[in-house]
């Protein structure tokens, strides 16, 4: 399988920390890639070495089967979005767009055709001649797709790139990213710590904590089938329950409630601490016996989750194959 970008063992450290420690990571060609996880894993740090903004202190990048890694980034096929936009305000938005063309000595006529071409794809063709300032959020971020797309870069990098947005927008930008990826063809490596975004997004998650990938796959796996207790723990909700000398990690919606003493049969016994209306969902937290806490969600109308009460005698259950089993050696690792 032809390879856009590839890692081969490649580490970087600032002073004493170790940033990227030895990463292997191969980014096939077309790929929508999500470099996920928290504040201080490198997956910053690994999106500026593939952008040449930083350079590895050992190991190989290569991009499109050439070693970029002594290359600055202007020799690299690559361009970056970054959250801020970084459009320049005295410019209009079709200059924007031009600039890198402009740069490489474009003529004016075919820069300003492929400007207003560029503004088409991320549907703007009206914007082209107001300044970013009279622009929103949205639009600001959607002209920097099409400034950083205007080279035709082999691979487009996104650095938090809907950060800055609010909610509703923000969920909007995700769709039109997904659409345009897919439209162009285009190999996107894409860094955020926000879980839903990267599983709405990416073909494959590549899941990073303390400088290393704890798990790489499509969205449902690192979902439903999760390596290591980080990876259980960070992506989405999870329970993790103690039994019988193992961890059980079980997510919320996996689990039902039933009224205690109602032939629940082998559950978790305890009573109801509080329950939330969470939109279409009804989430109880229950106190078992024996002092643990789980999250339990359900689709209103599935079966009688509104009707417990505060103080209300249980039992959690989750049908077999809904648990992920970590022994006691593995949790204390």
């Amino acid at each position: 399988m032809e390879l856009d970008v590839e890692l081969r063992t490649v580490t970087k450290a600032f002073d004493e920390v170790v940033a990227v420690d030895g990463i292997d990571l191969g980014v096939r060609k077309g790929e929508f890639l999500c470099l996920l996880g928290p504040s201080g894993c490198g997956k910053t740090t690994t999106l500026r070495l593939i952008a040449g903004f930083e350079r590895p202190d050992d190991g190989e990048l290569l991009i499109g089967g050439r070693d970029v890694g002594r290359l600055p980034p202007y020799k690299r096929d690559v361009n970056t979005v970054f959250q801020s936009y970084a459009l320049f305000p005295h410019l209009s938005v079709r200059e924007n767009v031009a600039y890198g063309l402009k740069q490489k000595k474009m003529r004016r006529r075919d820069r300003e055709a492929r400007a207003r071409e560029l503004l088409e794809l991320v549907r703007l063709p009206e914007v082209g001649d107001r300044k970013p300032r009279q622009l929103s959020g949205g639009q600001q971020q959607r002209v920097a797709l099409a400034r950083a797309l205007a080279n035709g870069p082999r691979v487009l990098l996104l650095d938090e790139p809907l950060g800055a947005l609010d909610l509703k927008l923000r969920k909007e930008m995700q769709v039109f990213l997904k659409r345009l990826q897919q439209e162009l063809g285009v190999t996107f490596v894409h860094v955020t710590h926000d879980q839903e975004e990267a599983l709405a997004l990416a073909d494959r998650v590549a899941v990073m904590n303390r400088g290393r990938i704890e798990q790489l796959g499509s969205p449902l796996d690192v979902y439903d089938k999760p390596a290591t207790r980080f990876v259980a723990d960070f992506i989405g909700e999870t329970n993790f329950v103690r039994r019988n000398g193992s961890v059980l990690a079980l997510r919320p919606e996996r689990l039902e409630l039933h009224k205690d003493g109602n032939g629940a049969g082998d559950g978790l016994a305890g009573e109801i601490v509080t329950t939330m209306v969470i939109g279409p969902a009804i989430q109880s937290l229950v106190r078992a016996d024996d002092g643990q806490e789980v999250l339990v969600r359900q689709q209103r109308g599935d079966g009688g989750t509104a009707s417990f009460q505060e103080g209300e005698r249980v039992v959690v259950t989750w049908a077999e194959g809904a648990a992920l089993v970590f022994t006691e050696e593995q949790e204390e690792r």
